[in-house]
């Protein structure tokens, strides 16, 4: 059942790839009949997924390379569950949200359809080699996604993608291997894996690198520098999976691989853990307040929000782990919609520049719907109760208070930072009278506006009924966090104590 989530894209971009004299606008149909039928599977797989199971389901496995210990072993749990509805929900967007004549149309909708398998086998995968193929695989789609139907500077942005994700995958790999050989394990095979018998130093050591490795994905500040060049050079569609999935590869691996598998160590290093999350939540919102390209906003703002999901992660409570993966895919639907209506008045408008745009929101000649929807995705990012984004972010901050109450105090900051710069973003370019550059803008047809509608809805919907995502994830996350932070334990103690 789950080789079929890996089948049906990569055979997809197979047709799509080998068909003769297919035209832009069928290539685009196939790829988007492919993407919804793998929508529909994680759908099905989902309604058969027993929440109060927390071992792997669905599971598959046989031997592949037996001199490297590689196995062909998936698996689908509370925390890999909602990710996989997500990448297949963002990947139907993308194709949707393309341009029906875009240059090379195969080659694209063959690599958006690649890139899908590449995550969703990375989300499913439960051994560490399977898991780092996969990981390595999405980057040759995305480089040339960038490169290929990038902006003006598409060649630095996708090569310096290249050599940063690059460097995160030999330092994952270097960690997974040192994971297996000083463990003594035979296999890659994450349930063969006995890691509390290595000392302290040795899985502090081993942390180092996953933490390394995957903060260069999410990204972590000072490993984020790539980010705001590739977002802003990406065309939309690529712009909407790369904040909206492919950043969740870095933080699922710090859960899965880090918090999970080096429990010791990831507590002893927790507050060094919680003040990096302070420090990119921070920079991440002054670097947004300083922006006057809109793309460039949203990019930073990816950035600050990431700092929240290991602010929950370093606490290493349950409720605290269980508003990071809330606030992973908060953040996953959120990013997406403003990225999608920045593309809607960039193509429109034709600029995205906060100092020539002006007056969007006017009802007659400007674009009040998508006005409209940008301040409730703004209102859904700086956490307005009503929407995920406040869920999540009361989640994380509420898990983390007890074990972290200064760093989780100036993490709160964060969001009131975010409430500005997006103040200022709405302010700028959506009130006032309409400037003399955009006067006389293009209609926004429904098509422009339909992937953004659906965004907004779930997002709401999600906000006011969060326990439709909560009940798949919190028994996982309960098991998961199996070993207690020490300082998480001290702290509910003392608070106890004073109740």
């Amino acid at each position: 059942m789950l080789s079929a989530l890996l089948l049906v894209p990569l055979l997809g971009a197979a047709f799509i790839s080998f068909l003769p004299g297919i035209s832009p606008k069928l290539s685009r149909r196939v790829a988007l009949v492919v993407a919804s039928i793998a929508f529909l599977w994680t759908a099905v797989l989902s309604s058969q997924f027993d929440p109060g199971q927390v071992n792997q389901q669905f599971t598959e496995f046989f031997p592949w390379v037996d001199a490297l210990g590689l196995s062909y072993h998936l698996g689908l749990d509370g925390l890999s569950l909602p990710l996989l509805l997500l990448n297949a929900l963002l990947t139907c967007i993308a194709i949707y949200s393309s341009d029906e004549n875009i240059a090379r149309p195969r080659f694209y909708y063959s690599l958006l359809l690649l890139l899908n398998a590449g995550v969703t086998g990375a989300f499913m995968a439960q051994d560490l080699l399977l898991f780092f193929l996969f990981y390595e695989i999405e980057l040759i789609p995305l480089y040339f996604l960038i490169a290929i139907w990038g902006g003006e500077k598409r060649g630095y942005a996708a090569t310096k993608f290249l050599i940063y994700t690059a460097v995160s995958g030999i330092i994952i790999l270097a960690s997974f291997l040192g994971i297996v050989w000083l463990s003594g394990a035979s296999t890659f095979a994450l349930d063969a894996l006995n890691t509390k018998s290595l000392s302290l130093e040795t899985q502090i050591l081993l942390l180092v690198g996953i933490l390394i490795g995957f903060g260069i994905k999410i990204p972590l500040v000072p490993f984020h520098t790539w980010l705001p060049d590739a977002h802003v050079e990406a065309s939309t569609p690529i712009s909407v999976l790369l904040a909206g999935v492919l950043l969740k590869l870095g933080t699922y691996g710090l859960l899965r691989f880090g918090m999970n598998l080096l429990p010791e160590a990831w507590s002893y290093l927790g507050p060094a853990l919680a003040t990096w999350a302070v420090v990119s939540v921070l920079y991440g919102a002054s670097c947004a307040i300083a922006q006057t390209d809109m793309k460039k906003m949203v990019a930073y703002s990816s950035i600050g929000h990431m700092g929240y999901v290991l602010l929950a992660a370093a606490a290493g409570t349950p409720l605290s782990v269980l508003g990071g993966i809330m606030e992973m895919i908060s953040h996953g639907l959120i990013s997406a919609l403003l990225f999608l209506l920045v593309g809607v008045v960039y193509k429109k408008a034709g600029s995205r520049d906060l100092d020539v745009l002006q007056g969007l929101l006017n009802p007659e000649r400007g674009m009040p719907v998508i006005g409209s929807l940008m301040v409730l995705g703004v209102m859904a990012s700086a956490g307005i109760p009503g929407m995920i984004g406040f869920i999540a972010e009361f989640i994380v901050f509420r898990g983390s208070f007890a074990v972290y109450p200064v760093q989780t105090l100036l993490s709160m900051i964060g969001t009131g930072l975010t409430a500005v710069y997006f103040l200022i973003l709405m302010n700028r370019a959506f009130f006032g009278r309409l400037s003399a550059q955009v006067i006389n803008l293009p209609r926004v047809s429904w098509a422009d506006r339909t992937p953004a509608v659906v965004l907004a809805v779930l997002i709401v919907i999600f906000g006011i009924q969060p326990n439709w995502l909560v009940r798949w994830t919190e028994p996982t996350m309960t098991a998961m966090v199996n070993t207690p932070n020490p300082i998480a334990t001290v702290s509910l103690v003392k608070a106890k104590g004073k109740s």
